[in-house]
């Protein structure tokens, strides 16, 4: 139980609570990580309404005010439709478990968030990035396949973090990614990828000095336990350090040179949103929107009245 679940265990929220994220973590397969987050947001609204008040009381006027709360205390459009939305899965919950007897949130407005366009690193930055990992000492090894890895296949930092040996077939050419909601699948790799990945797991046991600590995780730190995502950012930025690249690496931007560069060679939209776990297709659809010249040239070329 965490620090911020016991102080929801004090609330009168408890029971609903306690019912609501064994059913995100069990039936959802939501990751540990989303888990704390919805718990935070919970814990800030049950602040807000002080002590002593029921799930069962919330009302609309109660869910309202605690956006404007928000908004007064200076957080960002983004982060307060995230705790609404938290807010609203909560709720829709307990109006389905009749826990309450109407949901509060049902006609409340989602603050609304400019959609930010992605945005990606030129195809000779990556080289360059990609490049700059050139060393032969075991840890230079083991970095050059990780970036190798986001670029060849677009996955996020928590699905390079878990990969196990067992889910990469070299033969077939192909890894199996746990995204979202631990919802699975294969993504191809490139011989460049498949080339990086067989010469780190040659030097791969310099970092198994310490037996049991991996976790059965591919890839390791310097001292054999499995790689956590903070430490995956600081190999993604030294690499742009070292590749002398002014913008912000991180590995987010990765994946969206990935899509981006997918789609600009000609791939079919919904091929790359089955290549990054989309769910939906309009989540994908945003990489369509970055590549102005693009949609410029074709215009140029084929519209009859350019």
């Amino acid at each position: 139980m965490t620090k911020l679940y016991m102080e929801l265990a004090m609330s009168e929220f408890a029971e609903p609570a306690d019912r609501y994220f064994d059913f995100a973590r069990v039936e959802c397969g939501l990751a540990e990580n989303s888990i704390e987050s919805y718990e935070r947001d919970l814990r800030s609204f049950v602040q807000f309404l002080g002590s002593g008040r029921p799930a069962a009381s919330v009302t609309g006027n109660d869910i309202v005010g605690y956006i404007g709360w928000l908004a007064d205390r200076g957080l960002e459009p983004k982060s307060r439709a995230r705790m609404f939305v938290s807010l609203r899965c909560f709720f829709r919950f307990c109006h389905v478990e009749k826990i309450i007897n109407s949901d509060p949130t049902q006609y409340a407005d989602c603050p609304r968030v400019w959609r930010h366009l992605p945005f990606d690193l030129p195809p000779d930055d990556v080289d360059l990035l990609l490049q700059a990992e050139n060393g032969t000492d075991a840890m230079d090894v083991r970095n050059r396949a990780i970036l190798e890895m986001f670029y060849a296949t677009g996955a996020r930092v928590s699905e390079v973090c878990r990969l196990e040996d067992e889910d990469v077939d070299l033969a077939e050419r192909t890894v199996r990614l746990f995204g979202k909601g631990n919802r699975q699948r294969m993504t191809p790799l490139g011989l460049s990828s498949i080339e990086a990945l067989e010469n780190y797991l040659l030097r791969r046991r310099e970092l198994e000095g310490l037996a049991g600590l991996s976790g059965g995780r591919l890839f390791l730190s310097r001292t054999g336990r499995g790689l956590v995502r903070e430490s995956v950012f600081r190999v993604v930025k030294a690499a742009a350090l070292k590749a002398g690249i002014s913008r912000n690496v991180y590995p987010h931007r990765l994946r969206h040179s990935f899509a981006t560069h997918m789609l600009e060679g000609g791939a079919n939209l919904r091929a790359v949103q089955t290549l990054l776990g989309h769910v939906y297709l309009d989540t994908t659809e945003i990489y369509t929107h970055v590549h102005r010249p693009h949609l410029t040239e074709a215009f140029t070329n084929f519209h009859p009245r350019a």
